[in-house]
C-alpha cells in the first residue's frame, strides 16, 4: 500500500533507532515493536492533554503501510483527533527517516484511543 501524504500529520511524541534486536524472522522491524512506539505516543499526548494518567482502550484501523529496517530514524506523530468525556482519540503515524534517503516515508497509522483515570485507576473527565 502506497501512501501519497509527503509530510507528518500532528506532534511529535517519539523518536528512535530501530535496531537489530527489534526484528521479525525476515530481518525488518517487528510489526509490533512499531506499534508499542505508536501506543507510548499516544500516551505521551494523553497524558499532557488529560493532566492525569491515561490507558489505552482501543487501536483501530491501524494499517502497516511500508516496512521498517535496522538504523530507520523511526518518528512517531500525534494528532487529536476526538475528545469525550473521559476518553481521547488520536490519529498516529510513524514515519521513518534511512540515513540514505531525504524525505522521510509513512510506514504505517492508526486510531489510538485511550481513557483518562484518577489515582485509583476510574475514569476521569478530560477538559473539553
Amino acid at each position: 500500500m502506497e501512501d501519497k501524504q509527503s509530510e507528518p500529520q500532528g506532534t511529535l511524541v517519539i523518536q528512535t533507532v530501530a535496531m537489530p534486536a527489534d526484528t521479525n524472522a525476515n530481518g525488518d522491524i517487528f510489526g509490533g515493536w512499531l506499534v508499542s512506539h505508536m501506543d507510548m505516543g499516544a500516551g505521551f499526548a494523553g497524558r499532557r492533554r488529560a493532566h492525569s494518567r491515561v490507558v489505552t482502550v482501543a487501536i483501530d484501523s491501524l494499517v502497516f503501510i511500508r516496512p521498517v529496517t535496522v538504523g530507520d530514524t523511526v518518528c512517531c506523530y500525534a494528532n487529536l483527533v476526538k475528545v469525550g468525556r473521559t476518553s481521547m482519540q488520536f490519529k498516529m503515524e510513524a514515519w521513518t527517516l534511512a540515513l540514505q534517503d531525504e524525505k522521510p516515508k509513512k510506514a504505517a497509522e492508526g486510531m489510538f484511543t485511550f481513557v483518562a483515570i484518577d489515582e485509583n485507576g476510574h475514569p476521569r473527565p478530560v477538559d473539553r
